[in-house]
């Protein structure tokens, strides 16, 4: 049992036993997975009203789930059993029902459409990860919730926490068997689409791929406020689709089997995503770096895949020390010591961002990501009363390309013309709605829009 304790008097003391006691052989708790106060406890709530727990349960794995993809299976089995929640009575604990605080608990019934994700981005929520699988053994679920405190544990009050707890797990095995075999296929399939693209990405010469109908924009939550486990967003929500301009891709997925068509952002190129304010730029970019992660059905982002290794870069005041920003300054700004390839100091948000490119390009990111509107502007578009001491990445892409070596840039952009005149090609979003403009004409645009600035200026001289 992993060290677990003997009997002292406390609930989690009373652990070992009634474990022991709870599920058959088709729905029981997973013994040789129990860590005490890990995975496996009973503890009285910190305002003293509820017993929460945890237990690593072990069920049969419904038939269709097992196999590739089976995170996507599991990641339905759990929506499943949120969903029926409110009608399964012995499910109740899982929400904290009848305890005083059932607030305490709704991370547990979250509706979550991530399935996998690299990062520790919703560990807090109920989703597949290590500990929620399906593997040759079945399928391992980490069940959390509370019950109302029953008082200290005696024979009487041990026997009723351990009949609630053996109802939930014989409740989580009736839901288990009522998901239909077909969507726990499709929702393999799907998981198997999404990381059969990513592999396949380099090899066609993409660092992401943007499937006509994403629909990117999100819908945050208390529990969800970050935009790789947020939901889509409700009502109005216009789904992407990639303009002839842009030379859309074809791709066959390997899961389903079918072909779709979308956005391919090539290695080496720069990107350029422009429109004014409030248009969907900065969520376009949240939703590649999302990209990384494979989402359920519903999702909106289910066939929008990028690369392992995408970064980005911001501005924002912090110590440097021994960074890199040769790429960008000539010489350091007074305060910061050292030297253009190991300056130490602290760091101004230019400094700042330029270290945080430096070192992307340094790890030979695939996909760089920059954001206007957390952006340092000076290091990106030049100014007449800028130094020769910065060269801004403009100026960069226009005459040391080769610096930028296999990297490629996306970035977002509103106002920085000279910058979005360097990208090869340029997406812009008018209404939420893409559109493609032609490099040449937007720098021709560009050009003519500078001769009537000169003009007016001349005209106050």
């Amino acid at each position: 049992m992993n060290g677990m304790s003997g009997t002292d008097g406390s609930w989690q003391g009373q652990v070992h036993g009634i474990v022991a006691s709870l599920g058959d052989g088709r729905a029981c708790i997973e013994r040789k997975a129990v860590r005490d106060l890990v995975n496996t406890y009973l503890v009285r709530s910190l305002d003293t009203t509820a017993l929460r727990f945890s237990l690593p349960v072990l069920l049969a794995a419904p038939a269709g789930a097992s196999g590739p993809g089976s995170d996507g299976a599991v990641g339905v089995t759990i929506e499943a059993i949120k969903a029926a929640v409110p009608g399964e009575r012995d499910l109740g604990p899982i929400a904290g029902a009848g305890t005083e605080h059932p607030v305490h608990c709704l991370p547990n019934v979250e509706p979550v459409t991530l399935i996998a994700s690299r990062s520790a981005i919703g560990t807090d929520l109920w989703r597949p990860d290590p500990d929620n699988r399906i593997d040759d053994d079945g399928l391992h679920l980490v069940v959390r919730g509370a019950l109302p405190y029953p008082g200290p544990p005696t024979p009487g009050s041990v026997g009723e926490v351990r009949e609630r707890l053996g109802a939930l797990v014989e409740a989580l095995d009736r839901v288990v068997r009522r998901v239909p075999d077909r969507t726990l296929v499709a929702a393999r399939a799907l998981s198997v689409d999404q990381k059969a693209l990513r592999r396949a990405l380099p090899g066609m010469g993409l660092v992401a791929f943007i499937a006509d109908g994403t629909r990117p924009a999100r819908r945050f939550t208390r529990f969800r406020c970050h935009h790789r486990i947020a939901g889509p967003k409700e009502g109005v929500h216009i789904p992407f689709c990639c303009p002839r301009e842009l030379d859309p891709v074809e791709v066959e997925v390997a899961g389903s089997g079918r072909t779709i068509t979308g956005l391919g952002l090539r290695r080496r190129e720069a990107f350029a995503v422009a429109g004014s304010n409030a248009e969907g730029k900065s969520t376009f970019l949240r939703a590649v770096i999302a990209g990384q992660d494979d989402h359920a059905a519903g999702d909106g982002r289910e066939f929008l895949v990028s690369v392992d290794g995408v970064t980005r870069a911001e501005a924002g005041e912090r110590y440097l020390a021994g960074a890199d920003v040769s790429l960008f300054f000539h010489s350091l700004p007074p305060g910061v010591s050292g030297g253009p390839r190991a300056a130490t100091g602290q760091g101004s948000g230019s400094l700042v961002m330029a270290h945080e490119i430096q070192t992307a390009l340094r790890a030979a990111s695939p996909l760089l990501i920059l954001d206007e509107d957390r952006a340092a502007t000076n290091l990106l578009v030049p100014g007449c009363l800028q130094s020769g001491e910065v060269t801004p990445l403009s100026t960069l892409l226009a005459v040391r390309r080769e610096a930028f070596g296999e990297t490629a840039i996306l970035f977002a952009a509103s106002s920085l013309d000279i910058l979005i005149a360097q990208a090869d090609r340029i997406l812009q979003l008018t209404s939420h709605e893409a559109r493609a403009l032609d490099p040449g004409e937007f720098r021709r645009r560009l050009d003519a829009h500078l001769a009537e600035v000169r003009e007016h200026l001349a005209a106050r001289e």
